[in-house]
């Protein structure tokens, strides 16, 4: 390898990176790599061995040769993925320093450098792998500027096209035009050629049947980046973004059981294993879903939502014990089925659902909830005069003067809790969110502890799952095992191994649950009660567009959300009612649940190990009997874990504090029937779709 080359691919990589580069350049051989081979189809399975579909293999995807196809389609990706494809020998350097700019200006990734022939290099040899590290990198890069070197650039760009993801189980351009035109690849038009070349960056996000808005404005920008690179006239770009697209759904591929939630793992298997290597197939994917648990979150949403003019409703339902995701239901009255996973996709304002953040961080740094006392009442918040006030009110109107923090929370009071996040400071309820299970990009403004960033549903199980755990966060966990072709278990990627991380003491988490099971008794979550122990909040937002209810039991950690999943429509007269949290979403929670566990023993959540006690008077607090600074112990996973010891934090200014009130024990409760352990494992069944499971 030449020194120019060695120091090009160290570019890529970072500086100090020429060794390694050097070496792995050498060693990067093109004869020794092996194309992924198309294989059987890959099966999932439920978490009781139920089968539920195929992911498709090379008998679902047609390839075609580059003359075979629309010559829009060759145009359109060339110039949206990869406008000097035709110029650079397989690394583009103007792109890297381009996106290495932007990014750097932004600080955070807004471009990717990577060209088609690198992307191709990823995707389609198995030996590259997808692993973020150093080496990958580099030997991506080498092999992309050998591939340059040895294919021509319609074989690259014809075997690119053929094998990239394109959305809705649709592998390949073939696979695509069929799937949202019901045509052959070879007949798509320029308005049509550059819808779908569009589709590769994000396929859910730009999913012309459920985000047509979203995949209008990506065709348009790919019309535009053809007008830029010369490959159409002004006239050709103009007609093309007036003419309307019409979609013509096609059905290539079999109907599959739990689509959400297994579109959920196929996304999951594509990121681990590249899009190649699934399609490949040959897998057999065991996930945590339960049947039955689906069963009854679909019927517990038919049944509160029963016309055909409700509103949506999501379901997901987490263990908190390892991140195990139990359930994942999205209905939509109405429709036989959305293609949409609302659940998992769908990001919609939280309202109240996220003071319980908020209350976590003011508990956390020390605030008695219970004896701080903020004042219920008209408030106005304007940091400077070029500002726009900014004036949040209570749901009702009512103000309520000096109040706890405990009874403001029952209440779910506006006023207090824009207070107390103004006090706790939006960065840190920022911060405490993504910590505890939201992965949603969030926005530090004034009314986050409102809930008025947009959240998934998933996000909040997850993020409640924090609480009903102990204050110990869980990495949502949908795949328990993958068998590979050979028969082996995959133990390198860690399937099924929990990835949890202390997030506070248990003793906060037990406040917080304290106040969230009141509320389920004697404030906005009462509807959501069902006889024995569990915590939960509601959540509404401005003129009723989202309604939620996330609440948790010691064993399970269930958020429902309802609204309309296209816009943001009021929902002020259904079923006669305007609907809040603490209507459909708490009763439709309260069905699922108290049916999820009918078989599973009524258990109190356990006390903390280190009780909160609030010490007023030196203005701080600790965690009763610990006077360490650290005390380490070992997780369920065998990991290490750092609990926090005796810790000093100053309260928020804006309220003042005292010792706890007391509160009675929680009556018993006699545990129901025990349900029957779950089935062995049933072996692996034949590879055709239709063998069944059990």
């Amino acid at each position: 390898m030449t020194l120019a080359a060695a120091l090009a691919i160290a570019a890529v990589v970072g500086a100090g990176a020429f060794a390694t580069a050097a070496a792995l350049c050498d060693d990067a051989d093109l004869a020794s790599l092996q194309q992924v081979a198309i294989g059987q189809n890959t099966f999932v399975y439920a978490a009781d061995g139920s089968f539920l579909g195929a992911i498709p293999a090379e008998n679902n995807r047609q390839p075609l040769h580059l003359d075979e196809m629309s010559p829009w389609l060759g145009k359109a990706t060339v110039a949206i993925e990869d406008h000097r494809f035709y110029e650079h020998g397989g690394i583009d350097w103007e792109g890297i320093a381009r996106a290495a700019w932007a990014n750097f200006t932004e600080r955070k990734v807004v471009q990717g450098g990577s060209t088609i022939t690198q992307q191709l290099v990823r995707n389609l040899y198995q030996p590259v792998g997808t692993e973020r590290t150093l080496q990958r990198k580099i030997k991506e890069a080498c092999l992309a500027r050998k591939l340059d070197g040895s294919w021509s650039k319609d074989k690259i760009l014809e075997t690119y096209m053929n094998q990239v993801y394109y959305g809705n189980r649709a592998y390949g351009v073939e696979a695509a035009a069929q799937t949202y035109f019901s045509k052959s690849a070879g007949e798509l038009t320029l308005t049509e050629g550059a819808l779908i070349s569009g589709l590769p960056q994000a396929p859910s996000y730009y999913d012309p049947f459920t985000r047509q808005r979203e995949a209008w404005s990506r065709r348009n920008d790919v019309l535009a980046a053809m007008l830029a690179a010369g490959s159409i006239t002004q006239r050709q770009h103009d007609e093309a973004v007036a003419e309307e697209i019409v979609l013509k759904p096609g059905r290539l591929y079999t109907e599959i059981k739990e689509p959400f939630f297994f579109g959920f793992v196929r996304e999951q298997l594509i990121e681990e294993y590249g899009a190649a290597r699934v399609r490949a197939g040959g897998l057999r994917v065991y996930t945590t879903i339960d049947p039955r648990f689906q069963r009854l979150a679909t019927k517990a949403i038919r049944e509160t939502l029963d016309d055909p003019s409700d509103p949506a409703s999501a379901i997901v339902a987490i263990n908190p014990v390892n991140g195990a995701i139990r359930a994942m239901v999205s209905v939509v009255p109405g429709r036989q089925q959305s293609q949409f996973n609302l659940a998992a996709q769908g990001r919609r304002q939280a309202g109240s659902a996220f003071k319980t953040f908020v209350l976590a961080e003011a508990i956390r740094r020390g605030v008695n909830p219970d004896s701080t006392v903020y004042v219920s009442a008209p408030f106005r918040w304007q940091p400077d005069a070029q500002s726009e006030p900014w004036e949040p009110k209570t749901y009702d109107g009512s103000y309520y003067g000096p109040s706890s923090l405990t009874a403001a929370t029952l209440r779910s009071d506006n006023s207090v809790y824009a207070r107390l996040t103004l006090d706790l400071g939006p960065e840190s309820i920022v911060k405490i969110a993504h910590q505890m299970g939201i992965r949603s990009a969030l926005e530090p403004v004034a009314s986050i502890g409102l809930g008025s960033n947009d959240v998934s549903v998933l996000d909040m199980a997850s993020a409640y799952a924090t609480l009903a755990a102990g204050g110990v966060y869980s990495r949502p966990m949908a795949i328990r095992k993958v068998v590979l072709p050979s028969g082996e278990v995959d133990t390198v990627t860690g399937w099924g191994i929990p990835q949890r991380k202390r997030v506070f003491p248990d003793g906060v988490a037990y406040e917080v649950t304290r106040i969230l099971g009141q509320n389920m008794l004697s404030g906005t979550g009462t509807r959501a009660y069902f006889g024995r122990p569990a915590a939960g909040k509601t959540g509404t937002t401005d003129d009723h567009t989202d309604a939620w209810f996330c609440g948790y039991t010691p064993t399970l950690s269930t958020a429902v959300w309802v609204g309309y999943p296209n816009a943001t429509v009021s929902m002020t007269n259904v079923h006669g009612i305007s609907v809040s949290g603490g209507s459909f979403p708490a009763e439709i929670w309260n069905l699922f649940v108290s049916r999820a566990l009918a078989y599973t023993p009524a258990a109190d959540f356990p006390p903390p190990s280190q009780l909160v006690a609030w010490r007023p008077w030196q203005g701080q607090y600790q965690l009763e009997g610990d006077t360490s600074t650290v005390e380490t112990g070992t997780t369920e996973t065998g990991e290490t874990e750092t609990r926090p010891g005796a810790t000093t934090v100053a309260p928020p200014s804006g309220g003042t504090t005292g010792p706890p009130a007391t509160e009675p024990p929680p009556a018993t409760e006699p545990p129901p029937a025990t349900e029957p352990p779950p089935a062995t494992e049933p072996p692996p069944p034949p590879p055709p779709p239709t063998v069944t499971v059990g």
